[in-house]
């Protein structure tokens, strides 16, 4: 309800109910302009609301800005966004709703009467800040925005108080009552997620709800159905309930993975506040609550922009499309993500448009839904969909599934060209249900099925339940199915799927059996005027010609001159490689990565690079491919000098830092495709024996998509020998494999060894390191610490394994460390490990002995160890 006081009299008294105690921080940026903060608790009719006030510098009124959180969440979780609208010269208030952070009160999901009036009064306390814009007195030019629960109180904040000019809700719902029960049935999961987030640990049953939010809960969770009541109440804190008063511009962001508030959600109140007259822009982002990638810093800028545009009033600012969504446009190679393009339109479209009809084939369908409605068909999962979803289109994959018995499916015939479906499909279905009370609860979704009839995506891993009642005889009934942005290939079909059970929902638990039969097409919207952007080019072609143009000229402008490469050594003509002095200190660090590091390795060898993390592993390996340049020393191999791009390098194969794959393409294709790129002949990439190496066999035909870890793991080995290079370099080349995998990596090391050439494997694994090395090179703190044969090093006579009858305490480990020619001595699973400074053979073992029986150490035994893992750590000794 709204406040009847006068406006002066409203003013007066808020400043005198909302006086606290204020803190006046300065938050710490790296980049100018500075954001002060003031933290503050305000009473808000007895209850403490936790809030923080942010603005930067200059003089003079400014727009405001409310960030409402999220549901579960604090004003802490908008800070970022609050410092960044402050620096663009708005006055920012946070706060953390009533329930949540350090306020206090009950959660009362946006209740008019409670968290509503909340908003109204920090609107009030805005009103009194003198750095902040007025209208007119007591009416300060205010925008708010938030996402999910705290997208809903922008809403509704602007259909309670007249005063806010703008708002921007992030994927938040309309109608929370039809968000939780879909068409009468109960969404348990989402529910119970969401409660779960306000009662914590060491609560009661109902946490910090209030009590009739809590007792809603129960009543619908042990019947499983939503009553009249639960839904009175929802609707009446939704804003929904008060949607014929939003009438300012209104940025509306939704998320397509999101199975707690769908699209539909977004298109009720787009067509509510555009039917007000109100400026409306729609957005379809990637993510959302189920997961997948949210796009933060783009919708963030488009926030940004829709504020200046209506708050600061600048007509300039471009405010983006009526209508844009967000689509997948392929996977980046490089780390396996989605890449996104948009789609425009300059009117929102509705879900309805461009419909096109599809028959559907197959007869009526009985199914079962089974006691106790398990086993579930399983949709989305909350968390986990959304990233999957993400790359459904490219990769084909999901984790949807129906059980057998369980659900009826009719398929369209294969498409002829491509088909991008923007909207809700609907078709018209017979329901018959042999249920005691002759109703039913189904779940309709639609699936792209690849041309091999198995494979199959639910995009964006969504569903759409229906409650359909006096079925025992038939009953017609539309079916409308999510609202989705999805483009089926040419050669895909699209699969209706209605089902018993979803685990996202609340299915009845006694058996009844089903029938549909389909009496009309599959109608999907296409859209036609929502057009696709074209692909931005990747930064690096633009980026890297100006690169080369700015060092090129920095290079005439301080006429420095690249000093000449040196000659080649012949006598290092047959040696695989020689590092000589080699040290490297990066830009502004205290310490060297690798110093004064030298090794030889020969011919046939399999060397095994070893050292905990930080040792300079991974900088040596990137200093020997000329990715980094050396500050001293010097990398030969085959006797010419390393520099980035040396020629010797066409002699080196490499899987450094992962390689990338077109998932589409088979791994013979995009083998091909590599050794194309590289511009040498086709007869020289010796593809047959660098596959007969890595084993792959039949799967070299199939498309890298469907291939487990270690098959990727071996495809990118096949790769780096391409060519049959003489050095082969592997930087972790078993990671994330299972023990078979990891054996058949072995095996392919040894088998490429065998004819000649050379191995270099960099690898945490020191048992497989030691079953597939020849030779070892072991680092500590960028610095050589022993090189040799395998069995030179366990066995070296500088180690002695020192068997315990009884334990020793931590003193008496450190006595034997400082003990004469002890260079360290650390714990074993069976005893210590000492390693001697110098050794001179048996007479400085007997020394040792006398020491230790001089020091009342229980030994059992002295002898050499025989255990790679027990030399590696004797000689990193502290840095284990």
């Amino acid at each position: 309800m709204r406040l009847r006081l006068p406006r002066w009299a409203a003013v007066t008294a808020v400043l005198t109910v909302l006086a606290g105690a204020g803190t006046w921080t300065a938050v710490a940026l790296d980049e100018p302009p500075p954001v002060q903060r003031e933290d503050r608790a305000l009473d808000l009719d007895g209850v403490r609301i936790d809030t923080s006030y942010f603005t930067g510098t200059g003089t003079g009124r400014r727009p405001a800005v409310l960030l409402a959180h999220g549901f579960g969440g604090s004003k802490d979780d908008v800070r970022p966004q609050a410092e960044r609208l402050a620096r663009d010269g708005y006055a920012v208030l946070t706060w953390s709703a009533r329930g949540f952070g350090a306020s206090g009160g009950k959660i009362g999901l946006n209740d008019p009467e409670h968290e509503v009036r909340d908003v109204r009064k920090l609107v009030d306390w805005l009103a009194a800040r003198p750095e902040v814009l007025l209208d007119k007195p007591g009416d300060p030019r205010v925008g708010v925005s938030g996402a999910s629960y705290g997208g809903a109180v922008s809403l509704l904040a602007a259909g309670h108080d007249p005063r806010v000019d703008a708002i921007a809700p992030e994927i938040t719902y309309w109608n929370l009552a039809d968000a939780l029960f879909p068409q009468g049935v109960y969404k348990k999961l989402w529910s119970g997620i969401l409660f779960s987030m306000g009662t914590g640990p060491g609560s009661d049953a109902c946490g910090r709800f209030a009590p009739e939010i809590c007792a809603l809960k129960e009543r619908v969770a042990v019947s499983g159905r939503p009553d009249a009541a639960a839904r009175a109440l929802l609707e009446a804190r939704s804003p929904s309930a008060v949607g014929d008063r939003i009438k300012v511009p209104t940025l509306i962001v939704q998320g397509q993975t999101d199975s707690l508030f769908t699209l539909d959600q977004s298109d009720a109140m787009a067509r509510a506040v555009a039917a007000n007259g109100a400026p409306v822009a729609v957005d379809w982002a990637a993510g959302g609550h189920d997961g997948g990638d949210r796009e933060t810093g783009r919708v963030e800028d488009r926030v940004g922009a829709w504020f200046d545009r209506w708050l600061k009033r600048d007509a300039s600012v471009d405010t983006g499309p009526a209508f844009r969504v967000s689509r997948t446009g392929g996977v980046d190679s490089t780390d396996g993500r989605a890449t996104l393009r948009a789609a425009t339109a300059d009117r929102y479209p509705g879900l309805t448009a461009g419909t096109r009809a599809l028959t559907l084939a197959g007869p009526p369908q009985r199914f079962t839904n089974p006691a106790g409605a398990a086993p579930p068909a399983v949709s989305a999962v909350p968390g986990l969909g959304g990233g999957l979803s993400g790359l459904s289109s490219s990769l084909g994959v999901g984790i949807a599934l129906d059980f057998p018995g369980q659900h009826a499916r009719f398929d369209a015939a294969p498409q002829t060209e491509p088909l991008r479906v923007t909207g809700t499909p609907t078709v018209r279905v017979k329901v018959t249900s042999t249920a005691a009370d002759g109703s039913a609860v189904l779940f309709a979704k639609v699936y792209d099925v690849g041309p091999d009839g198995r494979q199959q995506v639910l995009p964006a891993q969504l569903v759409a339940p229906v409650r359909v009642e006096d079925a025992a005889q038939g009953r017609p009934v539309t079916l409308t199915l999510p609202a989705i942005d999805h483009e089926v290939e040419a050669g895909h079909r699209l699969r209706l799927v209605v089902s018993a059970t979803d685990l996202g929902y609340a299915s009845p638990v006694t058996t009844a059996g089903y029938t549909v039969a389909v009496e009309g097409p599959l109608t999907v919207p296409t859209a036609p005027a929502v057009t696709t952007q074209a692909a931005a080019l990747p930064w690096w072609v633009w980026g890297l010609p100006l690169a080369g143009l700015a060092v090129a000229a920095a290079l005439l402008l301080t006429a420095r001159r690249r000093t000449a490469t040196p000659a080649p050594d012949s006598e290092l003509a047959s040696v695989p490689l020689q590092i000589t002095g080699l040290s490297k200190k990066y830009k502004g660090g205290e310490r060297y990565s690798v110093r004064e590091l030298s090794f030889r390795v020969e011919q046939g060898q399999v060397l095994g690079l070893l050292g905990p993390n930080g040792a300079g592993k991974t900088t040596t390996l990137r200093m020997l491919m000329g990715l980094i340049t050396p500050d001293e020393g010097e990398i030969r191999v085959f006797g010419q000098a390393i520099r980035p791009g040396a020629p010797v390098l066409s002699r080196v194969g490499s899987f450094v830092e992962g390689a990338g794959f077109l998932p589409h393409l088979t791994g013979r294709e995009n083998l091909e495709l590599y050794w194309k790129a590289t511009g040498r002949p086709a007869e020289d990439a010796h593809l047959d024996e660098a596959l007969r190496i890595a084993n792959l066999g039949g799967a070299l035909e199939r498309a890298v998509r469907t291939y487990s870890q270690g098959m990727r793991q071996r495809l990118a080995i096949a790769q780096a020998m391409l060519g049959l290079p003489d050095l082969l370099i592997l930087d972790e080349p078993t990671n994330g494999l299972d023990p078979p995998q990891i054996r058949e990596m072995r095996e392919v090391m040894i088998r490429y060894a065998a004819g000649g050439r050379t191995v270099i494997v960099s690898s945490h694994l020191l048992a497989e390191v030691e079953q597939s090395c020849t030779h070892l090179v072991v680092m500590d703190r960028g610095q050589l610490v022993q090189a040799g044969p395998v069995a030179e090093i366990t066995g070296a006579g500088d180690s002695l394994l020192v068997s315990l009858g009884a334990p020793v305490p931590d003193a008496l480990v450190e006595k034997i460390a400082a003990l004469p020619g002890v260079g360290s001595a650390v714990r074993a699973d069976d005893g210590l490990l000492v390693r001697l400074d110098n050794p001179d053979g048996a007479a400085d073992t007997t020394a040792l002995i006398g020491e230790l029986v001089r020091l009342d150490v229980p030994l059992t035994g002295v002898g050499p160890h025989r255990r790679l893992e027990d030399a590696f750590l004797t000689l990193i000794g502290g840095s284990a």
